[in-house]
């Protein structure tokens, strides 16, 4: 594995860690996480979404995501940026989500 693929696993385990506090499955579970980039020097770009734009957690959330990304050993600087479209849909949970939300 390459170090870029281990950063973004690293990345990934940190993204695990951060909940929607309406919902008991992570972010990154939930389908909020669109995009991960690694830039030279390790400057991390996460492209995401919330369940809906009025999410009472709009404010915390992708905060809370680039504290926690931040923190991974190696991250250089975090930069996440907040999108609406495409919508965010039920659609893009993982199974595990789905099965723990009962969707499946």
């Amino acid at each position: 594995m390459n170090d870029e693929a281990a950063l973004k696993e690293q990345i990934i385990l940190a993204l695990k860690g951060v909940y929607d506090p309406e919902i008991p499955v992570d972010v990154y579970e939930l389908g909020l996480i669109y995009d991960i980039k690694i830039f030279p020097v390790n400057n991390v770009y996460i492209l995401m979404t919330l369940t809906s734009p009025s999410c009472p957690s709009a404010g915390s959330i992708p905060g809370e995501i680039e504290e926690k990304v931040r923190s991974v050993p190696g991250v250089n600087d975090v930069s996440v940026e907040l999108t609406f479209d495409p919508p965010y849909s039920t659609e893009l949970m993982s199974e595990v989500a789905k099965l723990e939300l009962g969707f499946m």
